[in-house]
């Protein structure tokens, strides 16, 4: 089966996912690239080899199997309900837009009436496929905490419950539901809603966000308990090469995704 790709967004997460996607080889291809009109020999030299397009309209007349999100949350919010409604597939890589409850009922309205799939990928974290597995045998406890240097809660409301450049043990900056850690620390939003998603929900999934002098990066940390029984986890991921703000295992996610459309055994 040949699966056609269109994107929205040419940053970091998309070249990423490009670049991965061709290494692989197989039968993926992409139709397009949407980008913000006068943006478009940015998109260009971004994304060497793919189409640009200033407009969803002149994406979705090139009739991609699928549109992956991988331009951050505003997009979710502009392009999402749209794309569905149209009857195409939608991937989205910044999960946390859905935990703005508005939004999640407007593309789960589009989905039914378009009949376009929402998808949603692991990003930049483990365990969800078991999180998902352990709720449909009674999932009653699913944890999230989010370690990171000081420095990196800088320009966000981690500024005004502690001094950053003072710290010298770890320090919680908040603690309480996955809905509320989403919209208060959107960096953190994406792993946060990815994890409530696949389980217990925004309101009873509980999320910790950690500031550790001793970290020497991005720590998540995921505990889950269940009928089935427990687990717990802990990712240290990289930054991505292409942009230092990002997990790099976000875009391998993203094209894992994408690989899995046309592959014939998928894990």
């Amino acid at each position: 089966m040949t699966v056609s790709v269109g994107l929205i967004g040419y940053g970091g997460i998309a070249k990423d996912t490009v670049a991965a996607i061709r290494a692989a080889g197989g039968g993926l291809t992409f139709v397009g690239a949407l980008c913000r009109p006068g943006r478009a020999a940015k998109a260009r030299a971004a994304l060497p080899g793919i189409d640009i397009v200033e407009s969803l309209d002149e994406l979705l007349a090139r009739k991609p199997s699928i549109v992956a999100e991988v331009a951050g949350q505003g997009a979710v919010f502009e392009h999402g309900p749209e794309v569905l409604r149209r009857g195409t597939d939608l991937l989205v890589i910044s999960i946390g837009a859905l935990a703005e409850p508005k939004l999640l009922d407007a593309l789960k309205a589009a989905a039914r009436t378009g009949g376009g799939r929402l998808l949603l990928p692991a990003g930049a974290i483990g365990g969800i496929d078991a999180i998902a597995a352990m709720r449909l045998g009674g999932l009653t406890a699913v944890r999230y905490r989010s370690r990171k240097p000081p420095a990196a809660w800088r320009g966000s409301p981690a500024e005004k419950v502690a001094d950053l450049d003072q710290l010298t043990s770890r320090t919680v900056l908040y603690r309480g539901t996955a809905g509320e850690a989403a919209l208060l620390y959107p960096q953190n939003a994406n792993v946060a809603a990815a994890v409530a998603l696949a389980g217990l929900g925004f309101d009873a999934t509980e999320v910790e966000l950690v500031a550790d002098p001793e970290a020497s990066g991005n720590v998540h940390e995921i505990e889950a308990e269940g009928a089935a029984g427990r687990f717990a986890i802990q990712l240290q991921g990289k930054p991505s090469r292409t942009n230092p703000k990002t997990s790099a295992l976000a875009a391998f996610s993203v094209a894992r995704a994408l690989i899995n459309l046309e592959t014939s055994i998928v894990i």
